[in-house]
């Protein structure tokens, strides 16, 4: 009901989250009466949103936050509510945008290929047509398969901010992994489309619930910054643990989830050992790296060099391991490093140039497949 994101408000405007860029609260499926008006309207559900979604928005808006709110392109949405077909898009758009809406996830349930593509650019537009500046996420890919040739994703960048590839997450590692094994088996083709205003989403962090360890709720908000995935938690922020919390509000890991350069990392080692890397090039010839073990017998140790990463020669680096805060000064590119990595855990580093290379390079967004992935200089 209304209550729960009235509450969720107070704890986002209260708690810390909001200064930490935890600014959108989105209402899911479900929300409205199971009719429209006798103008046609879409209106919430008069019992558990008695005061509407307009009040609901003005008192999140109170708080500095934003309002995100759900939609369907199709007869219904994926509950059996109400769904936005081809001739309701304007009015649909209108109503969120006079509700006072910041964001908008448009579902794929009870519509067929045809007419996704003909109704998210058209929602987009719609959108645009209000006036008011309403974030678009995108269901239409994930019911596509999530590839070319189906999905095109140089149109999608054009109509969406943000849209799901794949599969819901559930709560649970196994859902984590198949989510992760997707978008590292598809990298070459997703990596490419993701940049400022337009991203690949993983689906929600599922840290704080029931389905994850401490080891692998610190893996998945390590593994979704990487991958550039919008943070967006699904947990109760009223009763979260502080471990959960810690995670979530970790500054470092935020900061390198948000960077401008915006661009979406890659896996780029996968051991016999079934140990893992990540890279993921930042603003200012920085680096994020993540170590991920996949093992679930005992803590594993790693030994590699920035060199084996491919890391340019004679550049000297220093490291911040993102959730400890512990500093290393002066690694240099061909230093031999060794890392101790919990089963299904992460380590995690944030790497600045203090000296740089002979010769930079510049990194391009098309990137080879495999081993043509760097971190950026600029």
């Amino acid at each position: 009901s209304e209550t729960l994101f009235y509450e969720m408000a107070d704890r986002l405007a209260e708690d810390g989250w909001r200064d930490l860029g935890y600014k959108y609260i989105n209402i899911d499926d479900c929300w409205s009466a199971k009719q429209r008006d006798a103008a046609g309207r879409l209106v919430p559900d008069p019992e558990r949103f008695p005061r509407g979604i307009k009040a609901l928005a003005d008192y999140v808006h109170a708080r500095g936050l934003k309002l995100g709110i759900y939609g369907d392109l199709g007869t219904f949405t994926c509950g059996g509510y109400p769904g936005t077909t081809l001739d309701r898009m304007e009015q649909d758009a209108q109503t969120f945008a006079e509700w006072g809406v910041d964001m908008l996830k448009l579902d794929g349930c009870y519509s067929s290929g045809e007419e996704q593509a003909e109704g998210y650019p058209e929602m987009a537009r719609a959108l645009n047509a209000t006036g008011r500046p309403i974030v678009y996420s995108c269901s239409w890919p994930a019911y596509q398969g999530g590839l070319p040739p189906k999905v095109n994703y140089t149109i999608l960048a054009k109509v969406c901010n943000l849209w799901r590839n794949y599969d819901d997450i559930q709560d649970s590692w196994d859902s984590v992994l198949s989510i992760l094994d997707w978008f590292s088996a598809n990298q070459d083709v997703l990596q490419p489309a993701a940049g400022p205003g337009h991203w690949n989403d993983p689906d929600m962090l599922i840290i704080g619930n029931f389905g994850l360890s401490y080891e692998q709720s610190r893996s998945q908000m390590a593994l979704w910054t990487v991958m550039a995935a919008p943070l967006l938690m699904s947990t109760d922020l009223r009763t979260i643990s502080p471990s959960a919390k810690e995670i979530l509000q970790n500054r470092l890991m935020i900061q390198i989830n948000q960077d401008p350069l915006g661009i979406q990392g890659r896996r780029i080692v996968k051991e016999k050992s079934h140990i893992e890397v990540f890279l993921r090039p930042l603003s200012q010839a920085a680096s994020a790296l993540v170590f991920f073990s996949r093992r679930t017998d005992m803590p594993f140790l790693y030994t590699t060099s920035l060199a084996k990463l491919h890391f340019p020669e004679d550049a000297v680096y220093e490291v911040q391991d993102v959730y400890s805060g512990k500093i290393i000064s002066g690694l240099k590119t061909e230093d031999n490093f060794s890392v101790v990595i919990n089963p299904s855990g992460v380590v995690m580093w944030y790497l600045y140039p203090t000296v740089l290379p002979a010769q930079p390079w510049r990194v391009v967004r098309q990137q080879a497949p495999g081993e043509g992935f760097h971190p950026v200089l600029l």
